[in-house]
């Protein structure tokens, strides 16, 4: 696919949207969209797939329409921005989205301070206070999502900064252990904004051949903001207890609105096209009122617009076998990643004497695993995208992600491995800091193979990042719950060999083979892209 047709099939036809009413130019384009919503448990019937096969054919017969259109070289495309431009609107993404990873995991060392203050005597509650973040986390962009592109990305972005800002002043005065919990729900749900539609603003910037450094770039808050989210909690705690945690999020947001708010511009193509074309209907009365009668029926399709986001994810997760292992794995990954920060606290503490403020420094070893792994594996992920498709006569299959997925799978065990051996002989603190960063590395060189796979595969790629994004947040709760006591019952070295053993079982046999037998899955698959 060239880039001039990339750009159109990202994007709905202007053309079409002046003979069809506004409201169904917001339909079809969320069919198309490459932004990110999350998905719901609930199950979804044949019928229902059924209707969703149907929606597949109207989008290609959009797609066809769209290849004649002028969009793909209009300046106000997104995708034909200068080179300065384009990154500038990333970097203010990535800001965006490095705060809620902080919100979420910058309370980790100062966990036993919250158990004193609010007199928990329940490891699971305590776990609670901090992973209670991700199910709003998980739960609030299937209305996000939707509304980002009824809207536009950017002013989503920016209310729900303003919210986290004022849940996370909640959070410092929280008189009671259940109101800290509720506070927590709510930074989640208003910080799962940028996560929910950063992604959508890469697939508006930049084509699939030039996607990967992008995606790394919006990926590394998510994966860095938790590992450096506790190096700074720690000292912030130790100095001034753990209402200051949440005061220095509060400010972070502040000075995040101060650099965004003009800086960021709009990216997603149909809601530009949408604004331009209300300057032209405020120019022409007659087509000013066709417009206002047609947008009569509009609350009851972006109702249906919100129901196709809840359930479509879902058709995914349940009609793909390579959504399903993918997903799982990257999840279960995940999960461990927030397992490490509600045990590290405790662990360094019993065993090697950190006190809060250096025990945030055990951290690190993560935070470097993802800063290598994201300078070295973004590049080396294009390398091999490009390579393997240059010498498929210039044109890539989604398959030519994975092996970049198969350095990771293959480092998740062994990080893990060195990680437990060396806590559990409790050999020097370095070492099991060495580990951690190990699976650092290997988690990120994990995380963005698979997301580029799933946005290169599906037809519907937002609701395939969906699909993985709320296995991702489930198990990223669920895991801090029952961490102290597996590794009570098992031992570090146990409990994390377990772990490695699982790991190795999704992650290195299932690759191979969707390296292998991919396409051919996709050919009899009718929801991934052929």
């Amino acid at each position: 696919m060239d880039e001039k047709a990339e750009a159109v099939a990202t994007v709905q036809d202007p053309k079409r949207s002046k003979h069809n009413s506004l409201s169904k130019t917001s339909t079809l384009s969320q069919e198309r969209s490459d932004g990110a919503s999350l998905a719901t448990a609930h199950a979804v019937s044949g019928a229902r797939d059924s209707a969703f096969l149907k929606k597949d054919e109207a989008t290609e017969k959009a797609e066809e329409v769209n290849e004649s259109d002028d969009w793909a070289t209009d300046p106000e495309n997104a995708r034909n921005w200068s080179g300065l431009r384009k990154w500038t609107s990333m970097l203010v993404v990535s800001f965006y989205t490095l705060i809620p990873p902080l919100a979420s995991s910058m309370m980790a060392p100062g966990l036993p301070e919250v158990a004193a203050k609010y007199n928990i005597t329940s490891p699971t509650v305590t776990a609670l206070t901090l992973s209670i973040f991700l199910i709003s986390f998980a739960l609030a962009p299937l209305v996000l999502g939707p509304l980002s592109e009824m809207y536009g990305r950017k002013w989503i972005m920016h209310i729900a900064n303003v919210f986290t800002l004022g849940f996370s002043l909640g959070c410092a005065w929280s008189p009671t252990v259940g109101s800290l919990i509720a506070f927590r729900f709510m930074t989640g749900f208003s910080g799962s904004a940028p996560i929910a539609i950063g992604g959508g603003v890469v697939s508006d910037l930049f084509s699939e051949r030039d996607r990967a450094s992008a995606m790394a770039l919006f990926s590394l808050g998510p994966l860095l903001g938790p590992a450096i989210g506790p190096v700074a909690g720690g000292f912030i705690t130790a100095a001034g207890g753990i209402k200051w945690v949440f005061i220095a999020i509060a400010l972070t947001c502040g000075v995040a609105s101060v650099v965004a708010l003009p800086l960021l511009r709009e990216t997603y193509g149909p809601v530009i096209q949408k604004r331009r074309e209300h300057k032209r209907l405020a120019a022409d009365p007659e087509a000013a009122a066709r417009a206002a009668s047609a947008s009569q029926q509009t609350t009851r399709e972006k109702l249906q617009v919100l129901y196709d986001n809840l359930t479509r994810p879902v058709i995914l997760l349940t009609r793909s076998f390579i959504c399903f292992i993918l997903s799982a794995f990257m999840a279960f990954v995940y999960g461990i990643y927030y397992l490490m920060f509600s045990t590290f606290a405790d662990f360094f503490s019993e065993t090697y004497g950190f006190g809060a403020g250096v025990g945030g420094l055990v951290y690190l070893g993560l935070g470097i695993g993802f800063i290598s792994a994201t300078l070295v594996g973004a590049k080396f992920a294009d390398r091999i995208y490009k390579t393997l498709a240059d010498k498929n006569g210039g044109k890539g299959k989604p398959e030519m992600r994975i092996p970049a997925l198969f350095v990771g799978a293959i480092l998740v065990p062994i990080g893990l491995l060195w990680f437990g051996w060396s806590a559990q002989e409790k050999i020097h603190w370095i070492m099991p800091i060495i580990g951690s960063g190990i699976f650092g590395f290997a988690f990120m060189t994990t995380y963005l193979p698979i997301q580029l796979y799933l946005i290169d595969a599906f037809e519907y790629a937002a609701s395939a990042v969906s699909a993985a994004a709320v296995f991702r947040s489930v198990l990223g709760f669920a895991f801090p719950l029952f961490g102290k006591q597996m590794f009570d019952a098992l031992g570090e070295g146990g409990g994390n060999t377990l772990l490695a053993g699982i790991a190795a079982v999704l992650g290195i046999p299932f690759p191979i083979w969707i390296y292998l037998k991919g396409e051919e899955l996709r050919a009899r698959n009718p929801l991934t892209r052929r």
